[in-house]
Order: C-alpha cells, then structure tokens, then sequence
C-alpha cells in the first residue's frame, strides 16, 4: 500500500509539474515537444531501472514490454485524436491544454478498468482465454481495415458525449481556457471542456485493445498501471512531435495486428499452462525482444513505402504539367 501510494503521489507531482509549465496557451513547437517527450521517455526508463534494483528483474522485464506495448499502441490513439482536434476547430494554441486534461481523465477511466480486470483475473483464470480470442480478432479485424485501406476522415460523438452537450448545452465559441460559461442565467459548457470530454471518454475504446494486452503480458496491477501511465502521460508531447508524420506510418495496423495476436496467442498458452496443459510459455525477454522488433520493422517499412508514394505523386504531377505545357503550346501555334 505504501508503493501504491508514493507511486500515485509521484505521478501527480507529474502531472501537476507538467500542467504548470504548459499552466499558459501557446503553440507547442517541434523542440518542446521533442524535448518533453524524451524527459518522459527518460522518466520510464529510470522508473523500469528502479524495478530492476530494487525488484527483481522480471519486474523490470514486465514494465518495459507493456510500456512499449501501450506506447505503440497509443499512437495508434493520436490518429483519433487528430480527427478530434479536427471535428470542434481547436485552436493550435489551446491543443495542448486539451490533451493535458484529456488525457488525466483517460488515465482515471483506465485506472478503474485495470482495477475491474485484476479482479477479474485474479477470481476467473479462465477469463485468459476470452482476453486472448479477444486480441486476435482484434489483430485480425486491424488487418482486414488496412487491406480494405479505408481511411478514417470523420469522428463521430458517442452517447455519453452527446447527452452530457444535451443536459448542460454547448457555447458556440471558444472562451480562452474557460470550461463553462453562464449564458442567460444558464451554466453551460464551452466547447473546450467538450473537446476533453471526448478525448477522455474515446479512450475508453483503446483500453478495450490494450488492457487486455498487457495483461497478457504481466499480471501485476502495479505494472499494468504504471506502465499505462507512463504511456498516456507523454502522449501530449508526441502528439505535437509526430503529429505530421501519421500518415507516413502507412503500415503501422499491420504491425499492431501482429503484436496483439502474438500477445494473444501468449494468452492462450498462459491459459492452456494453468489448465494444467504441458505447452510452452511464452518468456517475457523474447516477448520484449519482438514486440521491439515488429515495431522497428513496421517503422522501417512504412517510412520506405511513404517515400515511394512521394515520387509517384511527384512523377505523376510532373507529367500532368507537362501535358498542360504541350497543350498550351498546341494553342498557341493555332
């Protein structure tokens, strides 16, 4: 308990230190960004050494696989977040506000998730082999979406979203950092605390993925949420670092579908394992080891595939112009 509580302590000096520098709006350049992005990256590093030393490694070994786990798959969340962004007309300057707020509430909602899982577990071993089935028909459906190369150009409000807009009413403008507005005698909120509500709630699709992932890959509550934490808490910085490089990660599905049907499988085995089935386990070093691989791989080959696009384009436009040249020529000799 005392673990428990300085580590959530801790994150929220975190949280709290991260909210006063960025307290005023502004557009968050490149170099911020990337700066604070590294600083978490480095915070999780030193948190996952910590486990080694003062652990054991198998600890430490959990932490870095799911929180490499929930990284990955939290950029797959920044293509949402981008349509969301989109979708209420965000102000560049209010953005990150957005996200800090967006993301504390995501962090709460996967808390309770994470909690309502290690009671699962720890009551129905069997409920391994739903979560297993469950992340390879996942794997499967992001395999099927990528091939189909469908792309995603609309977010739509869920209905929690849509009743709390229809029980306390939505301003028409922006009001700087205000989340609520008294109109007509009437309190009702800004869009901004809208645009947060959403980012918040939205996360709750992703946790359906990735809490049953990194259950498969420890199942120690502590590691399951500090390793989530880490994730979201640097997801902001991301979002501003690599915001215009989504759609160069053309086939960042195919490496997530891969890293949740091996997890998946690895869940079935831990299954078949405590069913007292002789199979083999799957360790947490070669888990690791691939999980990094597959996302090295996919990064490698859609940045190569995305160059490829580029030229075609480039190739295809320098054609067409030269037609139009050809046939103004055409005109001009008439």
């Amino acid at each position: 308990m005392t673990l428990w509580v300085v580590t959530i302590l801790g994150l929220a000096a975190l949280i709290g230190a991260d909210f006063f520098i960025g307290r005023k709006p502004h557009d968050v350049s490149i170099k911020e960004a990337g700066i604070w992005t590294v600083v978490w990256i480095v915070l999780a590093v030193i948190f996952g050494l910590g486990l080694l030393f003062f652990g054991n490694a198998q600890a430490s070994g959990e932490f870095f696989a799911g929180y490499i786990t929930e990284k990955s798959l939290s950029v797959d969340n920044l293509f949402v977040f981008v349509l969301i962004m989109a979708k209420f007309a965000v102000p560049s300057h209010l953005q990150q506000r957005v996200l800090l707020v967006g993301v504390v509430i995501a962090l709460v909602l996967r808390t309770i998730f994470i909690a309502a899982g290690a009671a699962i577990i720890a009551s129905f071993s069997w409920v391994f082999y739903i979560f297993g089935a469950f992340l390879i028909y996942t794997a499967w459906k992001l395999i099927q979406e990528a091939r189909a190369d469908e792309d995603e150009d609309d977010w739509e409000e869920n209905r929690l979203l849509k009743s709390v807009e229809k029980r306390f009413g939505v301003a028409d403008r922006y009001h700087g950092t205000k989340l609520f507005i008294v109109n007509n005698g009437k309190r009702i909120m800004t869009p901004l605390m809208v645009v947060m509500l959403a980012i918040g709630t939205t996360d709750i699709l992703f946790a359906l993925d990735s809490i049953p992932a990194i259950f498969g890959l420890t199942q120690d509550p502590y590691i399951v949420f500090t390793a989530n934490a880490f994730a979201l808490m640097g997801l902001r910085q991301l979002y501003f670092l690599i915001g215009g490089l989504l759609k160069k990660l053309v086939h960042l599905s195919y490496g997530l579908s891969v890293i949740l049907g091996f997890i998946g499988v690895k869940l079935v085995l831990h299954a078949l394992h405590e069913s007292g089935v002789h199979v083999p386990e799957i360790s947490i070093p070669f888990s690791l080891a691939f999980i990094g691989g597959v996302l090295v791989i996919t990064t490698i080959t859609s940045l190569i595939a995305s160059k490829r696009q580029s030229e075609r384009e480039a190739a295809e436009a320098a054609a067409g112009g030269e037609g139009v040249d050809d046939t103004k020529k055409d005109s001009i000799g008439a």
